[in-house]
């Protein structure tokens, strides 16, 4: 059992870390499919991806969960209960996470056990759906910081290529 704890760690761990520096912040600098279904004015995501079938957001969450499959697809010969344990829990954590829509506040409890785990609450989730900038990761709020540091980066690197693209040499 152990080992399958262990194994849904990694997986949960990698996958955020993919998803947040491979996909959510080069969105947010270089793309706009995340910006207009997650960030929009109309925050109604979950609605427009499941009752009216947009595939513009069921495209934003699929290639925000590819990292998770590619992760667990590598892990599964070693504990598929732990992939399937990882996988599960990444889920409810989606869901979970996006109860703030609906007025949810976290129990004080639960909110503690968060912060010393490190975990992504709808309340901080929210923060990042009003504020673009802040509140990165997934899952883990770990990642917060150096997200912020490579979206630095990475805004510098569009401004650089959009100068030499523009400037004649």
């Amino acid at each position: 059992m152990f080992k399958a704890l262990a194994l849904a760690w990694l997986l949960l761990f990698f996958g955020d870390f993919l998803s947040t520096f491979c996909y959510h912040v080069p969105e947010h600098v270089f793309g706009s499919l995340h910006l207009k279904t997650h960030h929009s004015a109309k925050k109604e995501f979950r609605h427009y991806a499941i009752v009216m079938f947009n595939y513009q957001i069921l495209l934003d969450g699929f290639l925000g969960a590819l990292p998770y499959i590619l992760v667990a697809l590598v892990l599964w010969s070693f504990s598929p209960v732990g992939v399937v344990f990882g996988m599960l829990f990444g889920q409810f954590h989606v869901w979970w996470r996006h109860t703030s829509v609906i007025s949810w506040q976290t129990p004080k409890s639960v909110n503690f056990l968060c912060q010393i785990l490190f975990i992504t609450t709808p309340e901080q989730h929210w923060l990042h759906h009003q504020k673009t900038n802040v509140s990165f990761g997934d899952i883990f709020t770990f990642f917060d910081q150096p997200a912020k540091v490579w979206l630095c980066w990475l805004r510098f690197l569009r401004l650089h290529l959009r100068s030499s693209l523009i400037q004649p040499e």
